[in-house]
């Protein structure tokens, strides 16, 4: 689901009653939830006591995990479960209007919407309250969209500290206590031998490609083998659809041309220039608030609606392109749970969803808490993006550590 939708953006505030969190987890409708829809059957929380030493000091806590599958959000009920709490969570605009259901459900869980398009101060002002009055925790995902790359961590975005510091700078002015911030890692580990799973969705995506089935080569080698092969079939057909031919080279130098020529075309398009400091993500970002614009302003007939659907898909294509990191191709360090994310990310642009997963268990890791100045930087400090804000490199730090750690525990898919 794209999401940039065809009206204007409206903030969704989150329902503030405590009775709504508390009969979902008297009911234990989180548990029913990810175990029917995200098939995440187990769990196991680590060092959630540093979580609950920072409730009883009363301050306004900010958790910052990593985030790598739908399931993050719901998962930390767990966590909120252990130690007694409840959480406000901000969410994506569009995962409001993907049914009337979820929107419900998400808004009673302490969900509030953020419009990633645009400036969204509404949302903005509600985080920086609940942290500034510590009314309850409240969930921000640093790097901003799931990635389904639970072993890598994408770069950080600085609205995650400067809420935290906007917030701590008003909790300054009318309490003694402070913000604080816990990194959180999750780690998602299969719960039984994922190669029937691997080898069944492989015949699927061999189907989907018009590719002959390779029901009998069911070996791990073999099966890195035929993922490969998806991946280089996709990506040929969308190099076919967007630059008119099938290019030469190693899946790392397609994907990274392909990537660069989506954004050039709508870039040019929409008369955008990108600067030598900018990311794919960001430039992403700017591609479709502009598309945006043109749904809400100069499109006038369904003729302009339809290009500006195919942009925004080729915003889509830019961006799930970056999640394939060259770590993740490599067969020798492929784990079990890469592997069933390479998969995944794959059904994902193919079906538009992913098919049913491997069962789960889902690790929940607290980090230590990290106060919140109420100051950026000292006078001389560098301000690049990432590089000038201490409080963002010490998050990015301290997640990339817990990451690289969790990602040991993963037995590699071939064995070794």
């Amino acid at each position: 689901m794209t999401v940039i939708l065809e009206r204007p953006y409206e903030f969704v505030p989150p329902v503030r009653t405590p009775w709504w969190p508390t009969a979902i987890q008297a009911f234990r409708l989180i548990d029913w939830h990810l175990r029917r829809r995200e098939s995440v059957l187990e769990y196991e929380l680590r060092n959630e006591e540093r979580f609950a030493e920072s409730l009883a000091a009363g301050h306004g806590i900010l958790l910052a995990p990593n985030h790598c599958r739908y399931a993050d959000p719901i998962a930390l009920g767990w966590l909120a479960r252990r130690v007694r709490t409840h959480l406000y969570a901000m969410a994506s605009w569009h995962l409001f209007n993907s049914s009337a259901f979820e929107s419900f459900a998400l808004r009673r869980m302490g969900g509030f919407s953020i419009y990633r398009e645009g400036n969204d101060r509404q949302s903005l002002e509600m985080a920086i309250e609940i942290l500034a009055t510590a009314e309850r925790p409240l969930v921000l995902f640093p790097e901003g969209t799931t990635n389904r790359t639970n072993d890598v961590l994408k770069p950080l975005l600085e609205g995650v500290s400067f809420v935290a510091r906007m917030a701590a700078k008003k909790r300054a002015r009318e309490s003694d206590s402070q913000v604080v911030m816990h990194p959180i890692g999750m780690k998602y580990l299969c719960l039984k031998d994922p190669r029937p799973w691997v080898h069944q969705q492989l015949i699927g995506l061999e189907k989907s490609l018009y590719f002959e089935p390779a029901h009998h080569a069911s070996g791990p080698l073999e099966m890195l083998a035929r993922l490969r092969r998806i991946a280089e079939g996709f990506l040929s057909l969308k190099e076919v659809e967007h630059i008119g031919a099938s290019a030469a080279g190693d899946l790392a130098t397609r994907r990274d041309r392909l990537m660069i020529e989506l954004l050039h075309q709508c870039e040019l398009k929409y008369e955008l220039a990108a600067t030598a400091d900018e990311g794919v993500r960001d430039r992403v970002r700017k591609i479709r608030s502009a598309i945006a614009a043109r749904h809400f302003g100069l499109a006038t007939d369904q003729q302009d609606l339809k290009a500006a659907r195919r942009d925004a898909e080729k915003a889509d294509l830019a961006q799930f392109l970056l999640s394939f990191p060259d770590q993740y191709m490599d067969p020798d360090q492929l784990t079990e749970t890469q592997v069933i994310e390479t998969v995944q990310r794959i059904q994902e642009m193919i079906y538009g969803k992913a098919q049913d997963t491997m069962p789960l268990k889902v690790v929940i890791q607290v980090d230590e808490a990290i106060p919140v100045p109420t100051q950026k930087k000292g006078r001389g400090e560098k301000t690049l993006r990432g590089q000038g804000d201490p409080l963002l490199c010490q998050l990015e730090q301290r997640l990339r550590t817990m990451l690289e750690s969790l990602a040991r525990e993963s037995p590699l898919f071939a064995g070794g």
